[in-house]
């Protein structure tokens, strides 16, 4: 805004001319000296050596010309039209995958760039958490090899517009905390920090505690608060919900109850399972204990049961006779594994869970969520994997074969499932229930 002041009194200046020509040039100057400063737009600079340092990396297909090689190498296919989505903004990949989280443009805390500051902030974070999580609408029952997350996590989650599904899911859990300034907050499940960096947004004068599941987790954000002043930075614990009152033991904070209490997806973890009942059960309990008089707890939690069929994303028209009722059958046995605790529970489990536990006001939404994804080859492998003993799970082929499908069959099915789902975009559902209780 300054070039345009400085512009507007220049302007002015060769009008009016002297003496009172001066008059703009005073009011030039005196804007100039007390606006706020910043040098961030030397980012452009920092991303321009980068560019011409590092020029082996490809841009991502869907930035690709699609008049040229769309049908021979699917140039252009899934790119997300920006202004077609909200706020004309989507969470999409546009760096070469060899790039992916490298940051030039750091907004600085100085007037207008302030409010733009945390606007990247917000997206950049809904972007790490739609990179790195793990798939939550589809459980773990029906893949078997050990994935590797990140190497084809962002395109698979940027096509699905996943980083926009993840912050419409923390407006919600913040909206239903109804966080004031001075608040203690608890993001009970962090992964990547997606709730904990909103909490010490709108709680600057209260606090913010993070429990992440394991060392990695745990020093990701770490990492990241660094950039924080130290007086601003979370609290960050290593352990499960189950061992959160003996963590706070050991820092002296045995005393701590928080305002609100925020998670996400706390039960697609095994070690706490819905289903199990007592153990479980005591855990919320020392997690209500933990609550302010009247503080909230809330909670979106991933429906596996509800998940996207897979037999419902192709067309059997063509197959041999029966194939399509047996596949359907087999696959909603799947969901129906009374002794799988990812997928052995559904809605009515999950509120009298939170009853039996003390919590008071259980109120329960759900919300039903569609994304666009694409399938690709690796999540294809994924499903039609071979048994991987070492984390004793089974594949979707698996499943298939042991509900009574011959090889045959089983083969028969995974030929479909590539020959018209591979690389294909798909709507994907799925179901996320909304809890809020009191402590």
């Amino acid at each position: 805004q300054a070039a345009v002041v400085v512009a507007g009194c220049w302007e002015i200046f060769e009008r009016i001319g002297m003496p009172e020509g001066r008059f703009p040039l005073t009011q030039a100057a005196l804007y100039l000296a007390t606006c706020p400063k910043s040098n961030s737009a030397l980012a452009f600079f920092d991303a321009l050596s980068t560019v011409e340092r590092e020029q082996e990396p490809e841009v991502p297909n869907h930035l690709k010309d699609a008049n040229r090689d769309s049908e021979g190498f699917g140039h252009g296919q899934g790119y997300l039209y920006p202004h077609a989505y909200r706020e004309h903004w989507v969470a999409q990949q546009y760096l070469p995958d060899a790039m992916q989280g490298k940051v030039f443009y750091e907004p600085s805390a100085q007037g207008y760039e302030r409010q733009i500051g945390e606007q990247v902030a917000r997206r950049r974070e809904a972007q790490l958490a739609a990179m790195v999580e793990s798939d939550e609408s589809m459980p773990e029952v029906l893949t078997t090899s050990p994935t590797d997350r990140a190497r084809d996590a962002w395109l698979q989650r940027a096509i699905a517009s996943s980083g926009r599904n993840l912050a419409h899911v923390r407006e919600r859990l913040f909206e239903a905390a109804q966080i004031q300034r001075h608040h203690l907050i608890l993001d009970l499940n962090a992964g990547s920090g997606l709730l904990t960096w909103e909490a010490l947004r709108r709680a600057p004068e209260g606090g913010v505690w993070s429990l992440a599941a394991d060392a990695d987790t745990g020093e990701a954000l770490r990492q990241q608060a660094q950039r924080l002043p130290e007086m601003e930075r979370p609290v960050i614990l290593i352990g499960r919900p189950a061992e959160l009152v003996e963590l706070l033991e050991l820092r002296s904070e045995a005393q701590i109850r928080f305002d609100a209490v925020l998670a996400r997806n706390l039960f697609t973890a095994h070690d706490l399972n819905i289903a199990s009942g007592d153990s479980t059960i005591a855990v919320l309990i020392k997690l209500a204990g933990k609550l302010q008089p009247d503080g909230r707890f809330c909670l979106a939690q991933v429906l596996p049961r509800r998940s996207q069929r897979l037999y419902k994303l192709v067309d059997w028209s063509g197959t041999p006779s029966g194939l399509a009722e047996q596949v359907e059958e087999a696959e909603e046995g799947i969901y129906m594994t009374p002794d799988d605790p990812l997928v052995n529970w559904d809605l009515a489990d999950l509120e009298r869970l939170f009853i039996e536990s003390g919590f008071k006001d259980s109120q329960l939404q759900v919300e039903k969520q569609m994304d666009q994804r694409r399938i690709q080859k690796a999540q294809l492998d994924r499903w039609f994997g071979v048994s991987y003993s070492a984390v004793g799970k089974t594949s979707y082929s698996d499943r298939l074969g042991e509900a009574g499908l011959s090889k045959k069959e089983v083969k028969a099915v995974e030929s479909l499932y590539r020959r018209r789902l591979k690389g294909q975009i798909v709507t994907w559902r799925s179901e996320i229930a909304y809890l809020l209780a009191r402590g």
